[in-house]
């Protein structure tokens, strides 16, 4: 039973949250935490701050819970209690300084149960005023002092700065609430210090008031440096100088302190030492600029300077060449000069001049004076002047060997154009500039121009008006006195404008007719190649455009008709660009031959059909045909009027001729053979009778035949009357 209870104990303590219970009789939560700043969250300097933490706890028992408090300020933490009581937590801050400012929060834990307070900002303000000691307020240069900065009753982080004569000249960080410093015054004179404080509190610091200010008098040492010069007056290149830098009082003044000197003369460094530093060097004229002894000693600095006068011995040589310019190969002279000696110290046989470098092609031919060839490239040359162990150079002279233009070439610029101008140019391969190029025509100067730059270029605008006139120019060139050959007579293509055109139709006008093909032949005289354009009247644009190598050339158009009836006209060009246009020819398609022959056919058939129509219409009004079985050449009797004809009678016969076609016999055994056509011409009379309204025909009929007799047709038809004959007309 014992064993069970212990179990169940266990299982108990165990289900329950950490902190929620304390045995398994007590229940708690915590409800609230606040932390409040007593009396205020702004507060000045040496006030007494409370910070107080109150937990709100509910808890199942009568006796406390057992807590521990932590506060923090800016997240660090700053204080921790533990607590068996529910009685506030209270952080005191007695003389609150600004160091105390920043936020506060507060954690409460309970049986690993925690919870933390909002925070809130303590602000501080007021500094106390720092307090400055020196330990010496009357010094030497350099010698040290030592200095206290005090923040009295500050605690924290703190910044100490000091000044001198309102300039800061040490400043450091402490986590104390004073800071002692050493420093020298390397400047004689009065020098006020103070100092100031700063508490830091980051982000922020907050800034003291300034300190006493302490007035320092700063004594100039009695050491001093001393810089000597021989011979100091009347020196020339040449003379040795002799140069000491010693140190004054050095045995008063130094109190053990290392002493340094340094001499210079301009900004090079002579020599330095200890106490005393010697230099000897031979006086130069080219060397300005003073002697300087210079004394360090810590941070102070003593300087003695001295100028010494150098007068020249010889002046620098200057380097001329003759002539002023030199082509490859010519004579050259250079002549090495000083201008400027010192006689009362020297004779000008004494001054030897050397050229350089040693393996210079010129050779001396007097003191001075060098001579030769010039090289056939650049070439740097330095005159060297000596006397009494003083040389001086010149300055370096750069001969530039000019090179002699080379024969010139002649060429045209683009094409030539008889009638318009156009560009000839000169130009040398080789040649130093400037160069003078000269246009001849009959060797006769027609203009001269200078080339001074490779960019440029010598041209000359001439205009000819005949091709064999180009080949009459020449160029010369020249940039020396040696003569050049002249350039090789202009050879170039001269192009004559096209002129002249004329316009060609095959064939002939009057013979062109539909269905023929036309040639428009387009002839020009000029330079080919000549571009031939070909019109008609009222288009803009060409029928057809082609370019030849040839004077002449056609457009061909097929098959013509009667649309291509037209004005037509042709234009030619060629590099000249002065186009040139035709006459207008105006041409006429014609109809065709087949065309007209047809219709000549059928208009000859139409009016033969017309004439036959009217001979046989007339025919039938006029005359009756009596056709009987008779002979071709019988005269026909007169025969008995029946009572309706032989009412009337004539006055007149009438005679009429009928071409009378017999048809030919069908049998061709029956029928005799006759060539052409039979021919019959009868005679019909009209004889009277004096009867008014009888008619009497007669009637004679001819045969012409192509036999040696007539020949009787045995098929004509047999004539019962004369009803088909015409009735006379009275």
């Amino acid at each position: 039973m014992g064993l069970l209870l212990l179990l169940t104990t266990i299982l108990l303590s165990s289900y329950f949250h950490a902190g929620t219970v304390v045995d398994a009789q007590r229940l708690f939560t915590i409800r609230n935490i606040i932390l409040s700043i007593e009396p205020s969250t702004d507060v000045t300097r040496d006030a007494n701050v409370t910070v107080r933490c109150k937990a709100t706890v509910s808890s199942s028992g009568q006796e406390a819970l057992s807590r521990e408090y932590t506060i923090y300020k800016n997240s660090n933490k700053v204080y921790t209690k533990n607590s068996s009581t529910s009685e506030d937590l209270v952080y005191p801050l007695s003389g609150a300084r600004v160091s105390n400012s920043g936020k506060y929060k507060c954690k409460i834990n309970i049986e690993g149960k925690e919870m933390t307070s909002a925070a809130q900002k303590l602000t501080v303000t007021g500094l106390s005023k720092p307090g400055l000691h020196l330990n010496k307020e009357v010094v030497s240069e350099e010698e040290e002092v030592t200095a206290r900065c005090t923040a009295h009753g500050e605690t924290g982080s703190i910044f100490f700065y000091f000044y001198e004569d309102g300039k800061v000249i040490l400043e450091n960080l402490v986590n104390s609430n004073q800071l002692e410093a050493k420093f020298r015054f390397s400047s004689v004179g009065i020098h006020k210090i103070h100092c100031v404080y700063a508490v830091l509190i980051v982000p922020d610091s907050f800034k003291s008031e300034e300190s006493n200010t302490i007035t320092v008098s700063v004594k100039e040492l009695s050491i001093t440096p001393i810089l000597e010069i021989s011979p100091l007056s009347k020196i020339y290149e040449g003379d040795h100088l002799s140069i000491s830098c010693t140190v004054r009082n050095l045995l008063f003044s130094s109190e053990g302190r290392p002493i340094h000197l340094y001499l210079s003369h301009g900004t090079k460094l002579l020599s330095s030492g200890g106490t005393r530093v010697n230099h000897s060097m031979v006086a130069l004229a080219k060397d300005p600029g003073d002697f300087e002894c210079k004394l360090e000693m810590g941070n102070v600095a003593k300087v003695t300077t001295k100028m010494v006068s150098v007068t020249e011995l010889f002046s620098a040589p200057t380097l001329s060449m003759s002539p002023a310019e030199v082509f490859q190969r010519d004579y050259m002279t250079l002549t090495c000069q000083s201008e400027s000696y010192a006689s009362e110290r020297i004779k000008r046989e004494e001054l030897t001049y050397t050229l350089e470098p040693p393996d210079s092609p010129l050779t001396p031919k007097k003191p001075g004076v060098f001579s030769g060839s010039a090289l056939q490239f650049d070439f740097n040359y330095t005159c060297v002047a000596r006397a009494r162990g003083i040389t001086k150079p010149s300055e370096t002279l750069t001969v530039r060997p000019k090179v002699s233009v080379s024969i010139p070439k002649i060429s045209v610029v683009g094409k030539v154009v008889l009638g318009q101008p156009f560009n000839i140019r000169c130009h040398s391969d080789t040649g130093s500039f400037p160069i003078n190029y000269t246009l001849i025509r009959n060797y006769d100067n027609v203009a001269t121009t200078s080339v001074k730059l490779p960019s440029q270029e010598a041209l000359f605008s001439v205009t000819i008006s005949r091709p064999e006139e180009l080949s009459k120019y020449m160029c010369e060139a020249k940039n020396n006195r040696k003569e050049v050959p002249p350039s090789k007579r202009l050879n170039a293509t001269a192009i004559e404008p096209v002129t002249d055109p004329t316009l060609t139709v095959l064939p002939h006008l009057p013979e062109i007719s539909e269905g023929d093909s036309l040639y428009l032949i387009c002839g020009t005289k000029g330079t080919p190649p000549v571009t031939f354009k070909w019109y008609r009247d009222g288009d803009r644009q060409p029928l057809f455009t082609t370019t030849t190598d040839r004077n002449n050339t056609h457009y061909r158009v097929p098959k013509l008709s009667k649309e291509h009836s037209g004005t037509y006209y042709c234009e030619a060009d060629n590099y000249a660009k002065k186009a040139v246009r035709s006459e207008k020819v105006t041409i006429e398609v014609r109809m065709a031959m087949w065309k007209k022959a047809v219709i000549g056919g059928v208009s000859l058939l139409a009016v033969s059909v017309l004439v036959v129509a009217c001979v046989l219409y007339f025919k039938s009004k006029r005359v009756r045909v009596v056709r009987a079985a008779v002979s071709v050449w019988s005269e026909r009797p007169p025969e008995e009027a029946n009572d309706e004809e032989s009412s009337v009678v004539s006055s007149e016969p009438d005679v009429e001729y009928t071409e009378v076609v017999h048809p030919q016999p069908v049998d061709i055994a029956r029928a005799p053979t006759r060539k052409g056509t039979d021919t019959v011409y009868s005679e019909l009379k009209n004889p009277s009778h004096g009867a008014s309204d009888h008619h009497d025909y007669g009637s004679v009929e001819y045969a012409e035949l192509n036999g040696e007799r007539p020949e009787v047709c045995h098929n004509l038809p047999e004539v019962n009357n004369y009803q088909d004959l015409p009735v006379p007309v009275d």
